[in-house]
């Protein structure tokens, strides 16, 4: 098991998506944050099954930032109940994961 986390949500478009990446590299939460464009998710909201296009986001941060990210995620998002989920990183490619948790904040 690594420090590194990867953090995996989803926006209603790819520009949204893009924006909350920007930000939180902007402020050291994250290393990096890819945009995956093209999803199409089908759920279960208000009583009533929902099918929308939507975007994911899959940020590369520190498990000890993770409260942080969360709760940035949560202020900037435009959904009532967003997707923020942890996924811990059991392994890696070493100079990879040095390189994440050198670019974000200390925990």
């Amino acid at each position: 098991m690594t420090d590194a986390i990867l953090v995996w949500g989803t926006a209603p478009n790819e520009e949204t998506a893009a924006a909350l990446c920007r930000t939180l590299v902007e402020e050291h939460l994250a290393a990096c944050g890819s945009v995956v464009p093209g999803l199409r998710s089908v759920y279960r909201w208000d009583g009533k099954i929902q099918d929308d296009r939507e975007a994911g986001f899959l940020l590369k941060t520190r498990a000890g930032l993770f409260g942080a990210v969360r709760a940035r995620i949560l202020q900037l998002h435009p959904y009532e109940v967003p997707e923020v989920l942890q996924v811990n990183v059991a392994d890696g490619h070493a100079p990879y994961l040095q390189w994440v948790l050198a670019s974000v904040r200390a925990s």
